[in-house]
């Protein structure tokens, strides 16, 4: 049993992880929103699962390290700089950070680097995502996540070799890119689609979000499993020992 604190309570993650908890054996410790402080609740917390902003990012950090009890990054949008401090952070206490907390999405994630590392740079690539009208940032953490699993498997780094926001004479694909196509509308909790086109044949693997209570229940078990680990940066392909 564990006493998890939520950052970014009033959000609809934050309320999702309070009602997946509210029927297992682990207790809210409590939650804080914008303006409020994140140390007092990290004192009475034995792990902090954040799903605020960006924004708020290094506070939070901060809050865990002081405490010094893990912290669950589920926070989406981040920089290069986020990741940075992440990284400093983790020399002091546990970290795991992902682009989606899903037991299904992370197993989805290990297909597609399997995938991308048996078929050849002539497969293209394409990640197409899904969600609701009101989320913000594009691609999706998850799609990124995705992204991220295609290039390690062929050893290349998604940044150099990534083709999103087609528009007007873009001119031919570029050999082993990997594309991004968002879609947002309605009230989509999340669909991911990565398409592997090669010559006339085309595999598709994929994954439904039905409800935002899986992404609770995949950032609850990150919570608990993180309890106890050594200092260090660690992914959802961890907890299920991928």
């Amino acid at each position: 049993m564990a006493r998890i604190g939520i950052i970014g309570s009033a959000g609809r993650m934050g309320q999702a992880i309070a009602e997946v908890l509210q029927g297992s054996a682990n207790t809210l410790a409590g939650g804080v929103d914008a303006g409020e402080n994140v140390a007092n609740l990290a004192e009475v917390s034995e792990v902090l699962v954040d799903f605020s902003a960006p924004k708020a990012l290094e506070g939070n950090l901060h809050a865990a390290i002081g405490a010094g009890i893990p912290l669950v990054i589920g926070t989406t949008g981040l920089s290069e700089a986020h990741h940075t401090a992440i990284d400093n952070a983790a020399r002091a206490v546990p970290i795991l950070q992902t682009g989606n907390t899903s037991l299904g999405v992370t197993l989805l994630a290990h297909l597609v680097k399997e995938a991308a590392s048996k078929l050849g740079p002539e497969w293209d690539i394409e990640i197409v995502e899904m969600h609701h009208r009101y989320k913000v940032d594009a691609p999706s953490g998850t799609a990124l996540l995705l992204g991220e699993a295609a290039a390690e498997g062929r050893g290349i780094e998604l940044t150099a070799n990534t083709e999103s926001g087609r528009d007007g004479h873009t001119g031919a694909r570029a050999e082993g890119a990997i594309g991004f196509a968002a879609l947002r509308g309605g009230t989509v909790a999340g669909e991911h689609s990565v398409i592997l086109a090669g010559e006339q044949e085309r595999l598709t693997l994929s994954h439904s979000a039905e409800s935002r209570l899986i992404f609770a229940r995949g950032a609850v078990k990150a919570a608990e499993w993180l309890i106890g680990k050594p200092a260090g940066r660690y992914r959802m392909q961890d907890v299920l020992g991928l």
